[in-house]
């Protein structure tokens, strides 16, 4: 039997112990798959995702093994128009009851989770790869259509390919284990780093703004005791009352992002692309490309949205009173909107976990770690942007490569955990299996096959010969 089932409902039922399972796909208006019709849901969190999406109810299917289970593992009945049925289900036979999975010991459910997580992982990866595709040849058509009119792009096309880009990148939740890293190879950086930028920035913005917005609340309503604390666990729910940034803000934040590069197109590419020292005079010429070509570029096609050209003239002024190399030099940081903050902070990321025609791409680890010592504690509003951009990326982002205690080096699939696969053995030699997955913060693992935080990291380079085909598939983004 197919029967729509309220959203507060299922969400109630993993809430207090139970699980769920649709049965069928569950799509965005977009047509973005947002849950998988045979994942078995014992967390809320996909379940929030979906109702921040504007969907109140979703199709159960019992014909197709989908049903909800309490606590116990009991069959919850539903009635035709959906409600939970209150009625004593306890008559029904035990061999006709559909249970759930379940999980035995401790180390099986790990193994189940890990599983899981990289079934989810794959799945929204390959629908990542496709975003990822439209959203990078659309900025070439932007470029190339600069280059062959003198300025003008359609501007709505683009507005259309980041929405999309964007829908997936909130729903997925964490965008960066998803979205390839150009480490290896500098084919195309400037279209990729463009997307890199939109997706950075825009989880960052997100996050900055659900934690800025509960602070100014907790001060509103006089409790401040989360001023300075922007990583506090959620606390109860309170009535909201202040949002920095609304959704048609936001929409405008990504696309700045996205755009932020703009004015590079008019800079001679014997310049951009020099492999060796940048001569003053050349410096001075691909300053231009964010106060002069950038802004040229916007006023060429009758663009006068403010946040898109604060982004594209300011993403390299200043964050702190009196920091060098930033231009233009007409802007205090101060004067400097947050977003355009954010903006900076995503680029400089980027610009240094890829690989370019002029140096090879650090270890992510090392950049969040120098970022952080670079800003931290240089600006109060500034530490609230920073500290939303640590959250977003994580101490180990996903293509960074650790020690594990046992001397093994492993790769970071995902930040969250974090999730690594060994690809080396003790001794440094590559192995030539491919092991399971190690969630590191799970409380069954070994201490020998935890991070050793104690030994430097190495750079994508130092390993390169070393990693498996099984790791550059993650690892590497094929070309377009």
């Amino acid at each position: 039997m197919n029967t729509r089932i309220s959203i507060d409902n299922l969400i109630e039922i993993v809430r207090t112990g139970g699980k769920v399972k649709t049965g069928m796909d569950v799509y965005s208006e977009k047509g973005v798959l947002l849950l998988d019709k045979d994942v078995l849901l014992d967390k809320v969190k996909i379940l929030e995702i979906i109702k921040e999406k504007g969907i109140s109810s979703v199709p159960v299917n019992t014909a197709l093994s989908g049903g909800l289970w309490d606590s116990d593992g009991n069959v919850i009945k539903v009635t035709s128009d959906g409600l939970i049925d209150q009625s004593d289900s306890g008559t029904e036979k035990e061999e006709e009851v559909v249970r759930p999975p379940k999980r035995d010991a401790a180390a099986g459910d790990m193994a189940d989770e890990i599983e899981e997580r990289l079934k989810e992982i794959e799945e929204i990866k390959a629908e990542a790869t496709k975003k990822y595709s439209e959203a990078k040849q659309s900025v070439k058509k932007v470029l190339t259509d600069i280059k062959n009119t003198g300025g003008e792009f359609d501007y709505e096309e683009v507005e259309n390919n980041v929405h999309d880009l964007v829908e997936f990148l909130t729903t997925a939740d964490n965008p960066f284990s998803y979205l390839s890293h150009e480490i290896f190879s500098y084919d195309d950086y400037l279209y990729n780093h463009s997307v890199n930028v939109c997706a950075i920035g825009t989880a960052v913005a997100n996050r900055f703004n659900t934690n800025f917005s509960r602070i100014v609340d907790n001060l509103i309503q006089g409790n401040s005791s989360d001023l300075y604390n922007p990583f506090e666990k959620e606390k109860e729910k309170i009535n909201q009352s202040f949002t920095c940034f609304y959704q048609e803000d936001l929409s405008d934040i990504s696309l700045g992002f996205f755009l932020h590069d703009i004015g590079k197109i008019l800079v001679p590419d014997e310049v951009l692309n020099k492999k060796g020292r940048l001569t003053e005079e050349e410096f001075v010429e691909v300053r231009k490309h964010s106060y002069e070509y950038g802004v040229k570029i916007l006023e060429r096609n009758k663009l006068k949205n403010s946040v898109i050209k604060n982004i594209v003239q300011y993403h390299h002024a200043p964050l702190y009173d009196n920091e060098g190399r930033c231009y233009p030099g007409n802007k205090k940081h101060v004067d400097i909107p947050l977003y355009v903050r954010i903006c900076k902070l995503a680029d400089i990321y980027d610009a240094m976990t890829s690989k370019r025609c002029y140096k090879d791409a650090f270890n992510p680890i090392n950049v969040v770690t120098q970022l952080f010592r670079d800003y931290a504690r240089k600006d109060r509003m500034l530490q609230y942007v920073l500290h939303a951009f640590v959250k977003s990326i994580g101490i180990y982002p996903p293509g960074s490569i650790v020690y594990l205690r046992n001397g093994q080096m492993a790769y970071v699939l995902e930040s969250d955990g974090p999730l690594v696969i060994p690809f080396t053995d003790k001794n440094e030699k590559t192995l030539k299996f491919q092991p399971d997955p190690l969630k590191i913060s799970s409380s069954e693992l070994e201490e020998d096959k935890k991070i050793d935080g104690r030994r430097s990291v190495k750079t994508p380079k130092d390993v390169n010969d070393l990693l498996p085909e099984y790791i550059k598939k993650i690892a590497v983004k094929p070309s377009n």
